[in-house]
């Protein structure tokens, strides 16, 4: 169990500097990097309140990683759920101009993007700290 609550520690400080990176890049107006960014902290925070449950997964969609913690009977707020698919959108197209007819990723991100992709980010890491904090 040591080994596993570690690794629940690594996940959720990773996670938490992803979360930085989504700020920093946000403040350069780097927006689509900021949804990356913060995709990436709701991912690894997910995958930390996984390990939590002894459960090591595999994947990027968050929507397939909390409907793991769902089969474990927790329930997903509905909230944390609407992040999460909000979030999910923005794994790929944030980063690859190919995802586009015309365009780089940079031209269609914009501010207010930033802000939710955070936002929603912030939101996931509280209820994983606050479930971790509840199974210790």
């Amino acid at each position: 169990m040591g080994m596993i609550l570690r690794r629940v520690h690594d996940w959720l400080r990773q996670a938490k500097r992803n979360l930085l990176s989504a700020r920093v890049n946000f403040n350069a107006e780097l927006y689509e990097e900021t949804c990356y960014e913060s995709h990436q902290a709701a991912e690894k925070a997910i995958k930390a309140l996984l390990q939590q449950f002894g459960v090591e997964r595999r994947g990027y969609s968050l929507l397939y990683l909390v409907r793991e913690i769902q089969s474990r009977n927790i329930e997903i707020p509905k909230d944390i759920m609407n992040c999460v698919t909000y979030l999910d959108k923005h794994y790929i197209p944030s980063r690859y101009p190919d995802v586009f007819s015309e365009g780089a990723p940079m031209d269609y991100y914009s501010r207010d993007d930033g802000l939710r992709c955070i936002d929603c980010a912030e939101e996931i890491l509280k209820w994983v700290d606050k479930l971790i904090k509840g199974a210790m």
